[in-house]
């Protein structure tokens, strides 16, 4: 066996067992897999996030330049009625 020959076979060697303490450590390659899961998580929490966030600008623009939509929102989460209007509450069972 040549010289070249046992170095690259220690190399593998050296390479193998690297590469299992990595998995078998904690703070390995399993540690790295946690963590890339923890990242695609809160990534798709800011995409869901901007959404709302762009979803309240519009209704803020809105609610800004239609008197409409103003009215509406008022109707809707304050309960406000025009003199004279019948309100009807129906509940389903």
């Amino acid at each position: 066996m040549t010289a070249r020959r046992k170095f690259l076979l220690v190399a593998v060697g050296v390479a193998a067992a690297l590469s299992l303490v990595s998995v078998v450590d904690a703070k390995g390659f399993r540690r790295y897999l946690s963590l890339r899961q923890d990242v695609e998580s809160v990534q798709a929490r800011n995409r869901s996030l901007s959404a709302q966030n762009e979803a309240l600008r519009n209704e803020i623009a809105a609610l800004r330049k239609d008197p409409a939509a103003l009215e509406r929102a008022v109707r809707e989460e304050l309960g406000f009625v025009k003199p004279g209007e019948l309100v009807f509450h129906l509940e389903s069972p």
